[in-house]
């Protein structure tokens, strides 16, 4: 999922940013509001920065910048993970993701969302989430596994093992199961179903 994103201006990009937050958040009240007072949303502002200190070899600022965003937002994004377009951050305080993470275009994470190793060695240590995943919160996705697109992961689940499109993922450890047709996964977003 290292593919190339059309070149945007940072003013371009903060836009879209407001309009994706301001379309998956049904208590979003105005573009100012989502622009000012969302901390998932400066943390992302944040991590592009971060992440262009990185690409350019600048990894001690960029790590710097990622710990300082860290404090004042409670998010932690390594600025060494790929990051899609139009991501959001609902709520944001506790998400971790770690360095060697891809996200694709369109996701969503919940407040508590680990993308976590489960590794010391070096390489691909974290997962990979393809366009138009959504996380639920508390949810953990530990290891170099991939994630395939328009699935979800419910609350609080504990995924270790690769998910092909169109998945639901819940339980711990996390059961994964086809999307049913006409599937409401909004429930699974918010609603922990635990199997121990």
């Amino acid at each position: 999922m290292t593919r190339e994103s059309p070149r945007f201006g940072f003013l371009a990009r903060m836009r879209e940013d407001v309009t994706a937050a301001r379309l998956r958040d049904p208590a979003a009240r105005s573009s100012a509001e989502i622009a000012v007072l969302y901390s998932g949303l400066h943390a992302i502002w944040s991590y592009r920065i971060a992440h262009a200190l990185w690409s350019r070899g600048l990894r001690f600022p960029a790590r710097a910048l990622s710990q300082f965003t860290r404090w004042l937002t409670g998010v932690e994004i390594h600025p060494g993970a790929v990051i899609g377009r139009r991501f959001f951050i609902d709520h944001g305080m506790g998400v971790v993701i770690g360095e060697t993470a891809e996200i694709g275009d369109d996701v969503m994470l919940y407040h508590g969302v680990t993308l976590g190793g489960r590794t010391r060695e070096g390489g691909k240590r974290h997962p990979t989430l393809g366009d138009g995943v959504a996380v639920g919160a508390g949810a953990k996705i530990l290891g170099p596994i991939t994630i395939g697109a328009g699935s979800a992961v419910g609350a609080n689940a504990v995924v270790t093992r690769d998910a092909p499109e169109d998945s639901i993922m819940v339980g711990v450890p996390a059961k994964v199961r086809s999307r049913r047709s006409g599937e409401d996964t909004r429930a699974l977003l918010t609603t922990p179903e635990y199997y121990i």
